[in-house]
């Protein structure tokens, strides 16, 4: 029987963009994923400042994912109370999708580089694969000495035939496009529908998200 593979792709999504969906598409491609989960940012405890409410984020995922099979928007994160952390999702997922699922955490080359400052991070694999992409100069090369120490025991050239352990890599096509510059942007009034997934846009502007105002009742 082939094993099940659910990737897990979490962040703020604040706003979902197009870079997103080219990061889950070629997840789904390289790593042969049964389905992916994406999966908002509840109480984010490295990132300082204010995050949009999580039922505009959730709102603007489902938008963003309804045309791609078997993405599912998963909100245990804004539900739990408290710091979201990845190793209390990882343990609630694999309660949840069993012990012979594949787990795989999909993250960029900057998160990857900053792994070790994670909660219980030397935890994680033994929860889940991790499967690591370039994102725009974030290079892959000399990493901090804990995170290539982790890469050099547990570095394959292809996911492993386990529910997880592994270390991976994969390609995508550059995206030069951030949700910090997409903010930034919609708050000046540019046109950014270019960079924004279907209906995303129109949900921004009847929310009048990102422009320094209250969105309506």
């Amino acid at each position: 029987m082939t094993r099940r593979r659910a990737g897990v792709l979490g962040g703020t999504f604040d706003p979902v963009h197009v870079g997103h969906l080219a990061l889950g598409r070629s997840a789904c491609v390289a790593l042969s994923l049964d389905e992916l989960r994406l999966m908002p940012t509840g109480v984010s405890w490295q990132k300082s400042g204010d995050t949009t409410p999580a039922a505009d984020r959730i709102a603007m995922l489902r938008l963003a994912v309804a045309n791609e099979p078997g993405w599912i928007v998963d909100t245990r994160e804004t539900e739990r109370d408290g710091p979201s952390y990845t190793i209390d999702t990882l343990v609630s997922l694999r309660a949840e999708l069993g012990s012979e699922c594949a787990l795989v955490m999909i993250i960029g080359s900057d998160q990857l580089r900053n792994l070790a400052s994670w909660h219980r991070w030397d935890e994680l694999l033994d929860l889940c694969h991790i499967a690591a992409t370039r994102r725009e100069r974030v290079s892959l090369e000399a990493l901090p000495a804990p995170v290539d120490a982790l890469v050099a025991e547990h570095g394959a050239d292809a996911l492993p035939d386990a529910p997880a352990g592994g270390i991976v890599f994969f390609g995508m096509p550059p995206v030069p496009v951030s949700s910090t510059m997409l903010r930034s942007q919609i708050a000046s009034g540019a046109d950014v529908a270019t960079l924004l997934p279907a209906g995303v846009a129109d949900y921004i502007e009847t929310r009048r998200l990102y422009r320094g105002v209250p969105p309506p009742k």
